[in-house]
């Protein structure tokens, strides 16, 4: 047996409760896929989308939907080291990447408001352009669990608003694209072991930016999101369940206590119709 087959065979043996299974509940709840689709999985190189990328490949095998893979591995200015290292990873894996060329890194560099913002905003509109190239009709991220957690908490904290990060959504300015989100339901700590357990080595955070940040440095100061991650595992040491807890909140909204909301741009306010009766 190949290596990459053993790999392979871990995901739905030692690990097909806790990511397996999780990653197909995603698809099938939210309908994130459809007969006919062509799919761009976008693999940034990290162990996020290169499991979501073998996740795809098992589902393939399966042939319970008729869906085609593109498996696109956008270049935003890596040095070369991290580029190999993607590369070399995908053979280990056997995932058939389509690498492509971009300038992003340079752009952000020279950013001092946002980099990150603007190059997450940069990085999507590249990749569904090029899927769109490629004639796909959807892309999907590899956001998991913790991605989706941290965002409602750091809406709530940091931007005085109560929203989520979606498992799909339509694109606002590439018509007739959408984006999946298929690791939705797999927890971060779950893909680390799946990555440790095969001794896989994926880069990090390869950016240009945020290499000039060493966290030993006593002058360092953590992103809002990692500020909100690690408030999240100390949470988790009180309360073990307080992460699906927050996960549920976004779930469970009532609208009947809730001051305001807003829906397709318009605010509604309780006092709308309090008194209509």
């Amino acid at each position: 047996m190949e290596r990459y087959e053993e790999i392979e065979k871990s995901i739905t043996t030692t690990y097909r409760k806790k990511i397996w299974n999780k990653f197909v509940k995603a698809i099938k709840e939210y309908e994130m896929i459809q007969d006919g689709d062509k799919i761009g999985v976008c693999m940034s190189g990290g162990k996020d989308s290169m499991l979501m990328a073998k996740c795809f490949q098992e589902l393939k095998k399966h042939r319970k939907m008729n869906f085609e893979l593109v498996f696109l591995s956008m270049n935003p200015g890596y040095n070369e080291e991290n580029k190999q290292k993607i590369i070399s990873n995908a053979k280990l894996l056997n995932i058939p990447i389509t690498m492509f060329e971009t300038n992003i890194f340079n752009v952000v560099e020279k950013i001092d408001d946002h980099p990150c913002y603007v190059c997450a905003r940069m990085r999507r509109g590249y990749l569904y352009n090029k899927a769109k190239e490629l004639g796909c009709n959807k892309i999907a991220l590899g956001h998991h669990f913790d991605d989706v957690i941290e965002t409602i908490l750091m809406g709530m904290l940091y931007g005085a608003q109560m929203q989520t990060m979606m498992p799909k959504l339509k694109s606002t300015y590439h018509k007739g694209m959408e984006l999946i989100r298929p690791l939705y339901y797999v927890k971060e700590a779950d893909i680390i072991n799946w990555t440790k357990n095969n001794n896989l080595d994926f880069i990090k955070c390869a950016c240009k930016v945020t290499k000039h940040y060493d966290i030993n440095d006593k002058n360092y100061t953590p992103s809002k999101r990692e500020e909100v991650k690690n408030l999240i595992n100390d949470l988790r040491k009180v309360y073990d369940k307080v992460d699906i807890n927050i996960f549920r909140s976004a779930q469970n909204v009532n609208l009947n206590t809730l001051i305001s909301y807003v829906k397709d741009g318009n605010t509604h306010h309780f006092l709308d119709d309090y008194y209509d009766e």
